[in-house]
């Protein structure tokens, strides 16, 4: 219920500014490594800080819009698939409201992806450097950006276990270990021993074994599987966890 003693006057709405900044994981699966992109920001608010590559919304442009076209000019692609992720809102969390004693805010749609590291390609543009930082080593970014990556990343985490997320990434025909070691880089170490994994993924009948083996050093050769998307589409409505 409204509290009735609260004056909503002409003063109390408030004049937004709305961006989009865009959470871009990317798993290097020849390195084990998870990489965040950013950007270094070349002039103020938070001017030689890094930040998640992002852009206000330009009149009559769509959110969704904004965030492919702010990564078009950071990255080349093929088939980026982003999702929204979350809204961040709160007063104060970009400095130039305080320039307007908050009459002006900026909020901030995110939008979250994961991306082939192998397959992507990097622009230099208007002295703003996309990279790829080793998300362990993040520094501290620019406005919120932070706690927007602790989302993002939390998200990441939890489509691992309910979704084909990790296929997307991966080569077309992969072995069980290759498999392992992209949750291993996401997750850490010790989220699963590995023979429960292997045994719970062949469980759910969506891997095809392709008949072909690969040998890396002097182990026995590898079976290599491939991703049955027809298999899988016979469970997408049921709660699954891979992991």
């Amino acid at each position: 219920m409204i509290d009735p003693t609260i004056n909503f006057g002409k003063n109390s709405v408030a004049d937004f500014k709305v961006g989009v900044d865009n959470v871009i994981f990317s798993v290097d699966t020849q390195r084990n490594r998870l990489l965040i992109l950013l950007v270094k920001r070349p002039h103020d608010p938070f001017a030689n800080y890094y930040s998640l590559p992002g852009t206000l919304v330009c009149t009559g442009e769509s959110l969704e819009t904004a965030a492919y076209r702010t990564l078009s000019e950071k990255i080349e692609v093929e088939n980026l698939y982003l999702e929204q992720l979350y809204t961040f809102g709160e007063p104060g969390r970009d400095p130039r409201e305080n320039e307007t004693s908050y009459e002006q805010r900026y909020l901030s749609v995110s939008y979250f992806a994961l991306v082939r590291y192998e397959d992507t390609n990097l622009i230099t543009k208007d002295n703003q450097k996309a990279v790829w930082h080793l998300l362990k080593e993040t520094p501290q970014l620019a406005f919120d950006h932070n706690r927007i990556l602790r989302y993002g990343y939390q998200r990441l985490r939890n489509k691992l276990e309910y979704s084909p997320i990790a296929f997307k990434v991966l080569p077309e025909a992969f072995t069980l270990n290759d498999l392992y070691q992209f949750y291993t880089t996401v997750l850490g170490e010790n989220f699963s021993d590995y023979s429960n994994f292997r045994a719970r993924l062949l469980k759910l009948g969506f891997l095809t074994d392709t008949g072909l083996k690969v040998s890396r050093g002097a182990g026995r050769p590898a079976a290599l599987y491939r991703f049955d998307e027809d298999a899988f589409a016979l469970l997408k409505d049921k709660p699954l966890v891979f992991i």
